[in-house]
């Protein structure tokens, strides 16, 4: 197999100034670098710079992927727009994700080695784009994918049976959200199970009208300020705090983990009994199909009469292959034919006749030992 890695950086919040430009371009002298993106592909050797310290100084969102099953994302957000006691929560442990500070950042790398994944990174630049949303959905207090690692520990056994989940549940999926999942390659059934519940509803335009409303004329003056600024992450702030004054729905009871596992695997089970239905369903059509079709031909055989076997004796002469093979399938749809009608006796002299006439053309009569 031969080596393949991917690296992608973007940053979001500031983009990059011609020196930093010039401090990445002595790490790579083959990567693509703009004022906002680092992207780079390798087929031998490796990276010399550290992900980790790129993450630090430049980027807020880096994806790696090798064809050997090397899947890692992370994401940088401000300290002062995260929770990160809520985010450290979801790590429970395990080795999955990793969370560290950086001044006034905090870093977030989610990572696996898996040998067993498919070998999809032909459209390998197609994925960062795909799960940047999720950072912005972080910013605004949407902890979903941290649920998604949750599910990870859960598949990997490294979550105890009677553990609950971190969150109400997970639906509904974002494209964002589905995307990870596949990056992942999250057990499908496994976050099935998990998004038949909803998580905390979202700050959508009908549940958000009245809480903007009822800002204070000081928030309010302050978010138009920001926003007349270009500050990038006033929207996120007020969708942020909007999130955090919705009104507070009825507790549900949490679910455990082996709940989550034993629903996942009746999704299995019910998923695979009706592909296994369709696949039957189909192949019954198919059948259908085809028996039209040979009914069809056998009627067509059996009102040209003796022209058909005209038509044996002209592609015998032929002495070649191909002459041989189309004799044998007119006689094989004249064998159908016989069986259906009775005819047998008839059909089996008019072969003797025809295996003695042809004798020693052993080809053909080789095939004809077939039929």
């Amino acid at each position: 197999m031969s080596e393949y890695q991917y690296y992608e950086f973007q940053a979001i919040d500031r983009p990059l100034s011609t020196a930093d430009v010039k401090a990445l371009r002595a790490l790579s002298t083959r990567a693509r670098i703009t004022n906002t993106s680092f992207t780079n592909t390798y087929h031998w050797g490796n990276f010399k710079g550290d992900p980790a310290k790129l993450m630090e100084q430049w980027f807020d969102l880096h994806l790696h992927l090798a064809n050997w099953g090397t899947r890692c994302l992370m994401i940088r957000l401000p300290r002062r727009l995260v929770e990160q006691d809520q985010v450290e929560a979801f790590l429970r442990g395990h080795d999955i994700m990793r969370l560290w500070t950086n001044g006034d950042n905090l870093i977030l790398s989610i990572g696996i080695d898996a040998d067993d994944l498919d070998d999809d990174w032909d459209d390998s630049s197609r994925w960062l784009a795909e799960l940047a949303p999720l950072r912005t959905a972080l910013l605004e207090g949407d902890l979903r994918v941290l649920y998604l690692v949750w599910l990870m520990a859960v598949e990997a056994e490294a979550v105890a049976p009677d553990e609950t989940e971190p969150l109400p549940g997970l639906g509904p999926l974002t494209p964002a959200l589905e995307a990870f999942a596949d990056f992942f390659a999250i057990d499908g059934d496994l976050v099935a199970a998990a998004a038949e519940r909803d998580a905390q509803p979202g700050p959508t335009g009908a549940a958000a009208g009245p809480i903007i409303a009822a800002l204070t004329d000081q928030e309010k003056t302050g978010f138009l300020s920001r926003l007349f600024e270009g500050d990038a992450l006033a929207v996120n702030d007020l969708r942020r705090l909007v999130r955090t004054r919705l009104p507070a729905t009825a507790p549900v009871a949490a679910r455990r983990a082996g709940d989550l596992r034993a629903r996942a695997e009746a999704i299995r089970q019910a998923r695979e009994q009706a592909e296994a239905k369709k696949i039957l369903a189909e192949q019954k059509q198919r059948d259908k199909a085809a028996s039209r079709a040979l009914r069809a031909r056998l009627d067509e055989i059996e009102r040209r009469g003796d022209r058909v076997w005209a038509e044996i004796e002209t592609e015998i002469q032929k002495r070649n292959v191909t002459g041989y093979d189309r004799t044998i399938f007119l006689l094989g749809d004249l064998k159908a034919i016989a069986e259906a009608k009775g005819t047998t006796d008839a059909f089996a002299r008019r072969i003797a006749d025809l295996r003695q006439r042809y004798a020693r053309r052993y080809t053909f009569i080789e095939r004809l030992d077939r039929l």
